[in-house]
């Protein structure tokens, strides 16, 4: 088994070089195409779209674009500044808002910017696996939405295949399968928490119920259109995404 590689110390990327980095990578390009046409298939035609963590804007103008409403909200000055000029024809017309405030002011925020609750909630290229206290962020998407409301979220694969190659994959293993989730230090990636489908099913109680599971990815010469259902369980999903670095988790908002 080899040994974990030497990691450089993380430097953060945002704004223009992360839109370029991100751009730039056939892998995350197709994995962002998966993303934004599972919510072209789940999201009422015309409606309100929250992006959480919206980055440089790319998943914003993508549905401003097919007639959405979107409000995108993001901390980091440098993105919420690149998203303003990507989405400039966007912001003007009204199509597209943009939150900027702190984690904390969004969290006591009480509606959307437009006042109109979003239909569903998305969340690309992982941000939640870098909030660490998730049960009052669920509160706040549940506090957002509609009756319907639904939630689609990108997260890391705890189970990936290819971080198994790696003796601190192995190392953390026990911490996952009896707490259900690892921390990750800073190294090539920021700091961030890896978790389990169960993990997430009890982090999103009662504001949500985990429903669908989809691979970033699947396996070539496989799909799954519909996804795999883990609302009655599914204590062995996690297999139909162990190839895949990235998984996408359907929620289902409770009433």
């Amino acid at each position: 088994m080899q040994p974990m590689p030497s990691r450089a110390p993380y430097e953060t990327h945002t704004g223009a070089v992360y839109f370029e980095q991100i751009t730039a990578s056939e892998m995350d390009r197709r994995m962002r195409s998966a993303f934004q046409e599972l919510i072209l298939k789940i999201a009422p035609p015309g409606g309100v779209l929250f992006d959480f963590g919206a980055g440089p804007g790319i998943d914003a103008r993508f549905f401003a674009e097919r007639a959405f409403t979107v409000e995108a909200y993001d901390a980091d000055p440098k993105m919420c500044e690149f998203l303003e000029a990507h989405c400039r024809e966007f912001i003007d017309s009204g199509r597209v808002t943009l939150d900027r405030s702190g984690y904390r002011e969004f969290l006591a925020r009480k509606t959307l910017i437009g006042g109109r609750p979003a239909d569903l909630v998305i969340s690309n290229f992982a941000p939640l696996n870098q909030i660490e206290e998730l049960p009052e962020l669920f509160a706040k998407f549940h506090a957002l939405t509609g009756p319907s409301g639904r939630l689609l979220i990108s997260v890391l694969n705890p189970c990936f295949t290819g971080d198994m190659k790696f003796r601190g994959w192995w190392r953390t293993a026990p911490r996952l399968w009896r707490d259900g989730y690892f921390f990750v230090p800073a190294g090539e990636a920021p700091p961030h928490t890896r978790r389990r489908l169960g993990n997430f099913k009890a982090l999103s109680s009662p504001y949500f119920t985990l429903t669908r599971l989809f691979p970033a990815l699947p396996p070539s010469g496989r799909r799954y259109p519909s996804g795999i259902d883990v609302s009655r369980g599914g204590r062995f999903a996690w297999l139909h995404v162990a190839t895949s670095r990235f998984m996408f988790l359907l929620f289902e908002k409770r009433t």
